[in-house]
């Protein structure tokens, strides 16, 4: 394989499907640009399974490195591996952790990378909220409130 991935429009790939296919010899995933709407992205099925099978592998080393005592090596790389985790207090770096590595198992045997991606990004609003200390003060105000009721959305004509 020469590179990584390719670019094309959605259209293109309507137009000349099979040549499309075809470039896949020479590239992992090709991303479809479309007009209005999420891109896509083209692999083969056995890339998605070469993929899947990294994911399965790592969530089982991590969670065999945490069950094994090594919980403080991992802790340690955390912010190698995830830069923003640095500004999260030190009990929420150990349950972020805690949860990654329950997700990514869970996640793994599905097959299915949203859970992941979810926590970590629920992780990184959290170290973005203790990053800047005005928010954290707004945030932190009143504990015991959650802010007020939200008002029903105005319904379109």
């Amino acid at each position: 394989m020469s590179a990584l991935y390719d670019e094309m429009p959605f259209s293109e790939f309507l137009h000349q499907p099979a040549a499309t296919a075809a470039r896949l010899d020479a590239v992992r995933a090709i991303l479809l640009r479309r007009r209005g709407a999420d891109d896509l992205a083209l692999v083969r099925a056995d890339q998605t399974d070469r993929d899947a099978t990294v994911i399965d592998f790592t969530s089982r080393l991590l969670a065999g490195l945490a069950r094994a005592g090594e919980s403080d090596a991992i802790r340690r790389v955390l912010p190698e591996a995830l830069p923003w985790s640095t500004f999260l207090p030190e009990a929420d770096r150990d349950q972020l952790l805690a949860e990654l590595i329950e997700v990514a198992q869970g996640s793994a045997s599905l097959r299915n990378l949203g859970p992941i991606a979810v926590l970590l990004e629920q992780w990184r609003h959290s170290a973005e909220i203790h990053s800047d200390m005005e928010l954290y003060k707004q945030v932190t105000a009143d504990p015991g409130s959650d802010f007020g009721r939200i008002a029903k959305p105005k319904e379109s004509a």
